[in-house]
């Protein structure tokens, strides 16, 4: 039996005191994340109880116990109270996947500061955007990243402290750095987390900046309740369970779920820094006899493409529950993880702003292949009219998808931009920024988002809908569609492929592809053109960037790249 039970049963009278009251929170009380994920736990009698194993890149392995995790958060906490940073400084985390990132995150929050992770490949332009858009105090990081950051320190005078955690003693330290060892310093016992209330200032976390300039997106501690139900309830965690997320903490997954989730349950996790190929991520699902998977679109088509025979090399019977997030989860990928894993992947919809799952698939329901699923209790979801924004209450209709306020989890605003996040409300209801439509059972269909729409001779074409039909074919890899201008429909549909290794371009290939999607699609949404590429552009998130792709076809400027995945 699942966690979250019955579908229809939960969603029947919910309160978000269900989690409130298996946390032990009172409201009005103090509610710290950091001592949630990791005090909580082990006064609860699970101090010895291993809370994360880590995997380098050489294969090395780390272990630690929420003992373990509690006295070096504690350790971290108090090496910042006493570098004299406040409550509500921002102090940002710069590094790899490594332990110090995950157990930084938690003494952050204890000491009362704002954890501001970001992704450690960001360049030099990147992270003095962020770091200077935050007026950050802070920043913890690494020898092969400290480089980054006395590129730009002459430009932020308000970054006080660069902390290096792998300070080796071989070169001198320089303006404004501190050599900091978890290993060398005594662990701390005890320290007094922070009284943090609902609305204290938790995370301060960047958009990854597909459309426009990235914006500070402002958490706050009680983002604790929806993320540990969500949790609970999604990815189904157990007090047996080895979970991998696959999410880098620089981004919200890899926080929410990736450290806050899992330790606010008290469960073993996982996490590898070693590169993304399909034996290594087996392996190392055989090797720790993982049980929860959570992974990005981006990745699971990557498997597809290393084929079904590397699976078979595998041991991965240890899993019993897959999940997705990121982006949109194409029908072909659900068939075929039932195929290879003898398990479907379970689409999940949320964003940075939202803070945790908003839409979702759920144990023990039926998953139709290509859906987001239905709301999460306790999330209001409809599809709005995008003029009057009204519901939409007929099925197949495409809108707007919207929710109406509030969560737990929800942003309280952009930082330094108030206005934008008023913008993102209307007529009562809080704009994601997609579009999509609702079947006759209540399922959520993910059309696009709302400025990716192609709307072609007044007929509105989802680039997600032609990208599945595209992945479909046996030779497609990847695929991103976006609108070309035309002198006759205003815009019509372009598809740029990517192929699976053995084929090649050709005049033939592009036919056989049309050929292959014409049975699948609407004339209107077949594509006037594809063009082959090595690669698409995607975000070091793992999103495809079709803005990138739009620009280029309509002559437009391509704004803000920092977070390419290629760019540094």
């Amino acid at each position: 039996m699942s966690n979250i039970g019955s579908y229809d049963q939960r969603i029947k009278g919910f309160s978000w005191s269900i989690a409130e009251k298996e946390l032990d929170y009172q409201q009005d009380g103090d509610i710290n994340i950091g001592w949630y994920c990791s005090d909580r736990i082990c006064r609860q009698g699970k101090g010895d109880k291993l809370a994360l194993i880590w995997q380098g890149a050489t294969g090395n392995e780390k272990r630690y116990t929420y003992n373990d995790v509690r006295r070096a958060s504690n350790t971290i906490a108090k090496y910042l109270v006493d570098l004299g940073i406040h409550p509500g400084d921002r102090v940002c985390l710069f590094m790899d996947k490594i332990p110090e990132l995950y157990i930084g995150l938690v003494g952050i929050l204890k000491s009362g500061a704002v954890a501001q992770p970001l992704f450690s490949a960001f360049g030099d332009e990147a992270l003095l955007l962020r770091l200077k858009d935050a007026q950050t105090s802070a920043i913890i990081t690494q020898r092969k990243h400290a480089g980054k950051v006395r590129n730009i320190l002459s430009q932020l005078p308000c970054l006080e402290h660069v902390i290096i955690v792998d300070y080796d003693g071989k070169k001198p330290l320089q303006e404004r750095e501190k050599a900091f060892s978890l290993e060398d310093m005594p662990p701390v016992e005890d320290f007094e987390s922070y009284p943090a209330k609902a609305e204290t200032h938790s995370m301060l976390h960047y958009t990854s900046g597909t459309t426009g300039q990235p914006k500070g997106v402002k958490h706050v501690h009680d983002s604790l309740v929806s993320q540990y139900l969500t949790t609970k309830w999604v990815l189904d965690l157990r007090d047996d369970d080895i979970y991998w997320c696959t999410a880098d903490p620089g981004w919200v997954t890899g926080t929410s779920y990736g450290v806050i989730g899992p330790w606010s349950l008290g469960v073993t996790q996982c996490v590898t820094d070693i590169g993304f190929s399909a034996d290594n991520w087996y392996a190392f699902i055989e090797k720790q006899r993982i049980t929860v998977w959570y992974s990005a679109p981006t990745a699971i088509r990557s498997l597809m493409k290393a084929g079904d025979e590397v699976v078979k090399k595998y041991d991965l019977s240890s899993l019993r529950h897959l999940v997705s997030v990121g982006e949109p989860l194409n029908p072909e990928a659900v068939v075929w993880s039932q195929k290879v894993y003898g398990k479907p992947f379970h689409d999940s919809y949320w964003q940075t702003e939202t803070g945790s799952i908003m839409i979702s698939n759920y144990p023990g329901m039926e998953i139709k292949p290509g859906s987001m699923g239905k709301p999460f209790p306790g999330i209001t979801a409809a599809i709005l009219d995008p003029i009057n924004y009204e519901p939409i209450s007929e099925p197949g209709v495409v809108g707007l998808i919207a929710f109406q306020p509030d969560w737990p989890a929800r942003m309280r605003t952009y930082w330094n931009n108030e206005a934008t996040f008023q913008n993102k409300f209307r007529n009562g209801w809080y704009l994601p920024g997609d579009r999509g439509r609702l079947d006759k059972d209540g399922y959520f269909w993910f059309v696009g988002r709302d400025d990716d729409i192609i709307n072609t001779a007044g007929h509105l074409v989802s680039p997600f809908e032609v990208e599945s039909a595209l992945l479909e074919h046996p030779a497609v890899a990847e695929s991103a569609v976006v609108a070309k201008p035309d002198e006759i429909n205003m815009e019509v549909v372009k598809a740029f492929v990517a192929l699976k290794p053995g084929f090649a371009a050709s005049d033939d290939l592009e036919l056989n592809i049309m050929n292959f999607i014409r049975k699948k699609l609407s004339p209107l949404a077949m594509p006037q053109e594809i063009e082959f590429v090595d690669s698409l552009p995607k975000t070091r998130s793992g999103k495809i960037m079709r803005r990138l792709l739009h620009a280029r076809e309509w002559g437009e400027a391509i704004g803000d790249t920092s977070t390419l995945e290629d760019n540094e």
